[in-house]
């Protein structure tokens, strides 16, 4: 699909490693189609806020390591605290998020699912998808959710589950997207723990098995038009 559009791909991360466990395949396709790519990462770390020097400063060079590694058109960040974002308005993320489309003017915008189970990611949830309607953000011509490994599958919201309606063939782009899952050092365990290379390349093979290719990614479709 995204062959078709000259326009960029903005991916909205709640954490560091979202993109790339939920969609790392998705965005090696589409930037090796030629398709200009947006990183957006929503929270970050900070000794003000109780995080080790060391751990800040190892967060900052896997991120960008994984940008130079994907070859990102754009990097954005914000910079929120971590697991804190129910503290800001509503309004006030939405207005950071609408800046950064309206500058890139994506044609795709990528979400995370409103029932994964960390806080952080249906309040980005909420506020990116406030940034699809038409008649403000008319360059959005698809919205997607996409699933990630260790908080989609941890949801408990059984009024809203990830139903994926979209299947993308990454078979050429799995090696690559687990070498970029273990950049992120120690957020990435041993298997079972589902942040794993085991388990990143499990759901691959079940998504491909479900679409008929060797490896896939799934997403929900939340709009499209063309």
């Amino acid at each position: 699909m995204f062959e078709s559009y000259s326009g960029p791909i903005v991916i909205v991360a709640p954490h560091p490693d979202d993109e790339t466990l939920g969609a790392g395949g998705f965005l090696l396709r589409a930037i090796e189609a030629g398709t200009p790519v947006h990183w957006l990462i929503v929270t970050g770390i900070t000794t003000e806020q109780g995080w080790a020097q060391e751990k800040v400063a190892r967060r900052e060079r896997e991120i960008a390591a994984v940008a130079e590694a994907y070859g990102f058109a754009g990097v954005h960040r914000l910079d929120l605290p971590s697991a804190k974002l129910e503290t800001i308005p509503l309004g006030e993320l939405v207005s950071a998020f609408g800046a950064i489309v309206k500058s890139v003017e994506p044609k795709i915008l990528l979400v995370p699912h409103r029932g994964d189970a960390h806080s952080d990611h249906h309040i980005v949830y909420e506020a990116a998808t406030a940034c699809t309607k038409w008649f403000r953000y008319p360059s959005v011509d698809w919205t997607m959710a996409y699933e990630t490994l260790s908080e989609t599958d941890a949801g408990l919201f059984n009024s809203d589950p990830f139903l994926p309606n979209l299947f993308i063939d990454i078979s050429s782009q799995l090696e690559k997207k687990l070498h970029i899952t273990s950049m992120f050092g120690d957020e990435i365990g041993d298997f079972p723990f589902p942040r794993s290379l085991e388990a990143v390349s499990a759901l691959a093979r079940v998504r491909g098995a479900a679409s008929g290719y060797t490896a896939a990614e799934a997403f929900m479709l939340l709009r499209g038009r063309t």
